[in-house]
């Protein structure tokens, strides 16, 4: 076990430094090499606890204690940077405060003489039952809303990227979601008690953030989802909604200023460059190249397809992709052309993006589909 735990802080350490040279880091970079950099810390003082090795050093006996603190805010911090809902200015170092005060009502033991931070680790800390209870309800308490806050902006980012973007497969970040899941375990095993078992958790968890840390792309400047080029119907948007980073929600419409027959002559003049230019066929379709092409704010768009389309901006996207499909499979000439060619020709880029779509607008798989025309096509 301890070969395990010497492993994964090897491995813990080796990960930051990859990031650390990382080109082009994002602020979610940073913040991932920062956490792995203090789990390698954190890995290391438990295994000097587990091997005993803390007689030669007891200097850093107690060091240990607050750390779990650190990783709630640390999971929050990394999934609101990655998507783009980082708190303003420095109202992110508050998140710590809870590990200070911690590490203050810890000075009493740090003070004491070697020898005796010793003994009360030998006598599993006795005389510091209470403190120690209270420690641990705290680390229960930050982790449950951590974990919570972090799903909270995982799934908002969701939702938001719904209105901007064609395809979301490669920045929907489930591999983030699976990652809190992760740690929802790790603190589940924290409760029960069983060290051992959650620093085993631990390192396969350090395994699974530092490939998909890596490995992870930019999502959602600010860039791509506002543009500020003239536009005829931007002097009709109020300057909260022109400076907004994402599409308002819909009852913000209704504050908008925007008129209903300017939303009906957007929505109209949407409806022609789809029919003439079918520009759902581009898989790299964003809510930001339309706006430019009908020339109008991204916000205003959104208002037209939310309202009057009763859709987001990707379910309008993907419906016509699909509709165009289906009129693609009753060409005799497509027959020669299978099902996956003919949904990349319509706009899809990837199988798995087709079929959720397919099945959400139809009912059906494209297989089920195939059977239950095949008689009428034949």
């Amino acid at each position: 076990m301890p070969i395990l735990f010497l492993t994964g802080i090897i491995i813990t350490f080796f990960l930051s430094s990859l990031l650390i040279t990382k080109r082009g880091k994002t602020k979610a970079d940073y913040i991932l090499t920062t956490w792995l950099f203090v789990l390698g810390i954190h890995l290391s003082l438990f295994y000097i606890v587990q091997t005993q090795q803390y007689q030669d050093w007891p200097y850093l006996l107690g060091i240990e204690i607050p750390l779990p603190l650190v990783h709630g805010p640390f999971l929050f911090l990394y999934t609101a940077a990655l998507t783009n809902q980082f708190p303003a200015r420095y109202y992110w170092a508050g998140h710590f405060v809870p590990v200070l005060i911690v590490y203050l009502s810890l000075s009493g033991f740090f003070l004491r003489p070697p020898a005796e931070k010793i003994w009360v680790y030998q006598n599993n800390g006795k005389g510091y039952e209470e403190p120690a209870l209270y420690i641990f309800v705290t680390i229960i308490l930050s982790g449950i809303s951590y974990i919570g806050l972090s799903l909270y902006y995982l799934k908002k980012h969701r939702r938001n990227i719904l209105n901007l973007f064609s395809d979301t497969e490669k920045i929907n970040l489930n591999w983030l979601y699976y990652l809190i899941i992760g740690i929802s375990i790790i603190w589940l095993i924290v409760i029960w008690g069983d060290d051992r078992l959650i620093y085993t958790f631990v390192v396969f968890f350090i395994l699974f953030i530092g490939y998909f840390g890596i490995k992870q792309v930019g999502i959602l400047n600010s860039d791509m989802l506002v543009k500020q080029a003239p536009m005829p119907y931007q002097e009709e948007l109020p300057r909260e909604a022109a400076v907004s980073n994402l599409p308002p929600d819909v009852p913000k419409y209704q504050k908008s200023g925007v008129t209903k027959a300017t939303i009906e002559k957007i929505h109209a003049d949407m409806l022609k460059l789809m029919q003439t230019e079918s520009l759902f066929r581009d898989a790299e379709l964003t809510l930001g190249k339309l706006s430019d092409r009908l020339a109008v704010h991204p916000n205003t768009l959104s208002q037209a397809i939310n309202s009057i389309e009763g859709k987001t901006f990707y379910d309008y996207i993907n419906a016509l992709r699909i509709e165009a499909f289906l009129k693609a499979l009753n060409n005799p000439e497509s027959q020669k052309y299978t099902l996956l060619s003919l949904a990349f020709e319509c706009g899809f880029n990837s199988k798995a993006s087709f079929n959720r779509n397919f099945k959400k607008h139809t009912g059906f798989s494209p297989t089920e589909h195939m059977k239950n025309t095949a008689p009428a096509n034949q």
